[in-house]
């Protein structure tokens, strides 16, 4: 049965890891289209923080899912399955190759297995976390999750107040952790025939390089006018779901003044790197993988790996 599916490609990895390059190679190479698998490259208007491809590169190589909502909106993983399906769609009845790339793991897990039937917000539990942070900090918040959902704890970043909190309501909720529901497969799987790829430098020390250096050439081309221009024009605040995106936050609270200019990028890169831990600690847990190595030309293996999965 899965022979007979349309192929489609992953090609997955942590951030700064050179995913976008390699995609763009592929596609002058091969019949694929690019989907992008970003969290923050669905905002109009957060192009430099986000590292998004510039004008010339997506003529050269368009890629879908990228500038489709403003900064002041919510976009769930649920919403990007949906997006994707279609798109993906589009590209095979075209006679092209989904080629899917990003870093944002919660998505393309989504996208592979579906979602679980979550509850709805209740506002009751809500309200009482709420007051439970208020009084004893989002530290404490974040422990709670620890003793009641390990998993979920180690995947959701101890300041990210809003999917903590969603985590610990799904429990009470449910009686049940929100990483056993999240992990449940079935009736959602993806109806292709994956290849799944991992750009991934196997020096950590080269990886966490490349972010600093990274971030010091947004700095250089604007970051900060970018986002001062996001606070007039869009209403930019710290409570949107586009301010997870990292960079973004810890330069919202420069310029409001809660804290100092090198420490903002000390906190940028530091952040930045616990995003490249987080997407590594997913890619380990992920099955049938195909591990691109820093020893090879990166473009000749995936091709490879094409030709064997008959793509």
């Amino acid at each position: 049965m899965q022979n007979r599916q349309p192929p489609a490609i992953f090609l997955m990895g942590p951030t700064a890891s050179g995913k976008t390059d390699l995609a763009v190679e592929l596609v002058q190479q091969r019949p694929c289209e690019i989907i992008s698998v970003d969290s923050a490259l669905v905002y109009r208007g957060m192009d430099i923080g986000t590292a998004k491809p510039d004008a010339e590169l997506l003529a050269l190589a368009p890629h879908r899912l990228i500038d489709i909502c403003d900064p002041c909106d919510a976009y769930s993983a649920a919403r990007f399955r949906d997006d994707a399906l279609v798109a993906m769609a589009e590209i095979t009845a075209a006679g092209r190759t989904p080629l899917l790339v990003g870093g944002t793991m919660l998505y393309f897990r989504a996208l592979q297995y579906g979602l679980s039937e979550l509850p709805v917000a209740d506002p009751v539990v809500r309200a009482r976390l709420d007051q439970f942070q208020a009084e004893f900090g989002l530290a404490a918040l974040h422990q709670r999750l620890v003793e009641v959902d390990a998993i979920a704890a180690a995947r959701i970043h101890p300041n990210d107040s809003q999917r903590i909190k969603r985590a610990l309501e799904v429990f009470e909720l449910t009686g049940k952790p929100i990483s056993q529901q999240q992990n449940r497969q079935g009736q959602q799987m993806l109806p292709y025939r994956l290849l799944k790829l991992v750009r991934a430098p196997e020096d950590r020390a080269l990886l966490h390089q490349r972010i600093e250096q990274r971030f010091h050439k947004m700095l250089a081309l604007g970051f900060e006018a970018e986002v001062r221009e996001l606070i007039k024009q869009a209403g930019l605040s710290a409570d949107l779901p586009a301010m997870r995106s990292v960079g973004y936050r810890q330069m919202l609270s420069y310029i409001q003044g809660d804290m100092g200019y090198e420490e903002m990028i000390e906190r940028s890169i530091i952040a930045t790197r616990q995003l490249a831990k987080r997407q590594f600690t997913w890619l380990r847990a992920e099955k049938e993988l195909h591990w691109l190595s820093e020893g090879e030309e990166l473009s000749s293996q995936a091709l490879n790996f094409f030709d064997k999965c008959h793509i």
